[in-house]
């Protein structure tokens, strides 16, 4: 079942790039943007990612914190981190998709006629108390040049 605006977010457990074992739950207290993209060094995700970077400032003085959620390894989530200066942000480990199924974002997704699944880039904002109060899906990168 898909998490709604309004509904509390699951508490499910996963690995962070730092190797620690991270829950939402521990971010109650603060604003949580979630972002889930699908893939670490690739145009699109490298992009977002250098975006939040250079607007954490931003939401830090909001009381917010940055996690992206993607299915990439541990290993691959720290390379990505230390490649594009990306300090400010905790990446999660959801190779099982626990997180981006319970958040309706693990979608069958089509590319030069192919069928695969893979996550439907989208952004969450949770509240102080573990609310999802906005969603972004289906987001759109801006293009680089």
């Amino acid at each position: 079942m898909t998490i709604e605006v309004g509904q509390q977010v699951p508490d499910i457990e996963l690995t962070g790039d730092n190797g620690e074992k991270v829950k939402l739950s521990d971010f109650k207290g603060k604003h949580i943007v979630l972002y889930f993209y699908p893939k670490d060094m690739t145009p699109g995700c490298t992009t977002e990612a250098c975006d939040f970077r250079d607007r954490h400032q931003s939401f830090a003085e909001l009381d917010a914190v940055i996690i992206g959620v993607s299915p990439d390894s541990q290993d691959k989530h720290q390379k990505f981190k230390e490649k594009h200066d990306l300090p400010f942000f905790l990446l999660l480990v959801d190779d099982e998709q626990k997180l981006s199924e319970a958040f309706g974002v693990w979608k069958l997704k089509k590319n030069f006629g192919k069928e695969y699944m893979g996550i439907e880039r989208s952004t969450f904002l949770i509240n102080k108390e573990g609310t999802l109060v906005k969603e972004w899906r289906k987001v759109k990168v801006k293009k680089t040049t």
